[in-house]
């Protein structure tokens, strides 16, 4: 399939989705409207996502079946340094003496392997607000603390990070508290993709107040997936 065809397709689902959305939520008898419209809106970032590492892939000349995303949980160790440090030697003890049971399972929404070997990390959202990025890049600094060279992503429909993060340019400058909070994590290279131009609006949610979602978007993210994945082909 023609690359600019899977991107009318993506942008066809896209408008498809958020045309019925609003009155599926309102018909569900199993789940309350809200969390009908925050599930619909995850699933829906995530398909897209997800099309677009596919699409990056081919046309960086990657052969399909090597390509594997997943989300799978990965066992973080308990840090050896944390264990020396407690005072307490009985429960120093029970720890060491089961220290195969202390981990703590951790992934992000999309994690993309080549010939299966894990080269990036993507998180998905519908909107994203600065409280959200510290828990992103703690996840993050937990997966590379395992996996010290995957690259790390957000993909977001729309963003509440302030600054010009939904606003399409050349150059994105960010805003300065999201820049703020990510330079404590100084390991983690996050790039912001945001899919849907202007900041999120509580009052004017996107299955309301309809807003387009642009083929440049689509092209400039498949562009920067590419630059992360041709190493690989």
């Amino acid at each position: 399939m023609p690359f600019k065809v899977k991107i009318a397709k993506i942008i066809e689902t896209y408008n498809t989705v958020l045309n019925v959305v609003d009155n599926q939520a309102r018909n569900s008898e199993d789940r309350a409207y809200g969390g009908v419209i925050r599930s619909v809106k995850g699933k829906l970032q995530e398909y897209i996502t997800e099309e677009l590492i596919k699409i990056a892939w081919i046309e960086s000349g990657g052969e399909i079946n090597r390509l594997l995303i997943d989300s799978r949980k990965h066992r973080i160790k308990i840090n050896n340094d944390y264990i020396e440090k407690i005072t307490d030697t009985e429960i120093k003890e029970h720890i060491l003496a089961n220290i195969n049971n202390y981990y703590y399972g951790i992934s992000v929404d999309k994690q993309v392997y080549v010939d299966m070997e894990f080269v990036l990390g993507i998180e998905c959202k519908a909107y994203t607000e600065n409280a959200m990025i510290k828990r992103i890049l703690v996840d993050f600094t937990f997966l590379k603390s395992m996996f010290p060279d995957i690259n790390c992503y957000l993909f977001q429909l729309e963003s509440q990070l302030g600054g010009d993060f939904s606003f399409l340019d050349i150059k994105t400058f960010g805003s300065k508290s999201t820049h703020t909070i990510m330079s404590y994590f100084e390991d983690i290279e996050l790039n912001i993709v945001t899919l849907l131009k202007g900041e999120r609006k509580v009052k004017k949610p996107i299955h309301k107040f309809f807003k387009p979602l642009p083929e440049a978007t689509l092209i400039k993210a498949v562009e920067l997936l590419k630059m992360d994945l041709i190493k690989y082909v």
